[in-house]
């Protein structure tokens, strides 16, 4: 399956990460040494299961490195157009893709052994999308000071995750909706109105289950859905505010750290 990662926004004053990027892309923006951006690309690089990586927004000027061979394709403009313009370039790779990985670029704590589950995972079946949750246990469980904004159902509290998996069919199938969804991917209040005003009733009242919000979104938009529940939170723990920015920092940093002593105590090991 091929990866596209979607990198083309760049903060503008008054977000709250202007100050970290200094007028360039967010996916550069420093994060343990290396743009936070790279750290998807060693993942990616070092999946069993991805054959090519689609970078969205930025160029070979960047001086990223994967060890799938990468494609870069300029910034559209808007979400949709980028995710169109991306599947069309893996279409444009092989004319056989029925799938891809949308992976956004500011996800650093993301490993190559989650996206390999996550596809093994997806293509048990055979549906339009497949949309990845974290539930609130999960994601506090492993970072307690996330502060993420979780949408309150009858059965779960859960977050968005931020690797997924489209039919490369659904490009050029329910663009308006699909529009106003990514517009409003941000707020699962407002999602839900996309969806339908029942469903934002139900939502807001907690009547509706996890296997209920599935059923109403694909029977709205027209689409066979899935949801894939993680039990991991790192593809679910994106960068918007610089709080979590200084958070995966941190991580990262200390990830580097355990991987150097492990390291080590091999290379020790050997020589005995």
């Amino acid at each position: 399956m091929d990866a596209i990662i979607t990198a083309g926004g760049i903060p503008q004053p008054g977000d709250p990460l202007y100050a970290y990027s200094n007028g360039n892309s967010k996916a550069l923006i420093d994060v343990a040494g290396k743009p936070m951006v790279q750290w998807i690309l060693d993942a990616l690089g070092d999946s069993k299961k991805v054959d090519n990586v689609i970078v969205i927004g930025l160029s070979a000027k960047s001086g990223l490195t994967c060890k799938k061979p990468l494609h870069y394709v300029s910034n559209q403009g808007r979400m949709l157009a980028n995710i169109v313009t991306g599947v069309n370039k893996a279409l444009e790779l092989n004319k056989k893709n029925e799938y891809v990985l949308i992976v956004s670029s500011d996800i650093p704590s993301l490993k190559a052994d989650m996206v390999d589950w996550l596809i093994k995972t997806a293509m048990e079946t055979r549906d339009d999308i497949y949309y990845g949750v974290c539930p609130q246990a999960v994601m506090e469980a492993r970072f307690p000071t996330s502060k993420r904004t979780y949408t309150k159902l009858k059965d779960m509290h859960i977050c968005g995750a931020d690797v997924n998996i489209i039919h490369v069919n659904q490009v050029t199938e329910h663009l308006d909706t699909w529009e106003a969804l990514i517009g409003n991917r941000k707020s699962p209040l407002r999602s839900a109105a996309v969806i339908g005003w029942d469903t934002l009733f139900q939502l807001f009242t907690r009547q509706l289950t996890l296997q209920d919000m599935v059923k109403r979104a694909s029977e709205r938009i027209g689409v066979k859905g899935r949801a894939i529940i993680w039990d991991h939170a790192e593809p679910c723990m994106d960068v918007d505010k610089p709080h979590q920015l200084e958070l995966m920092r941190e991580d990262m940093e200390h990830q580097k750290k355990q991987a150097a002593k492990k390291s080590a105590a091999k290379t020790k090991a050997k020589k005995k």
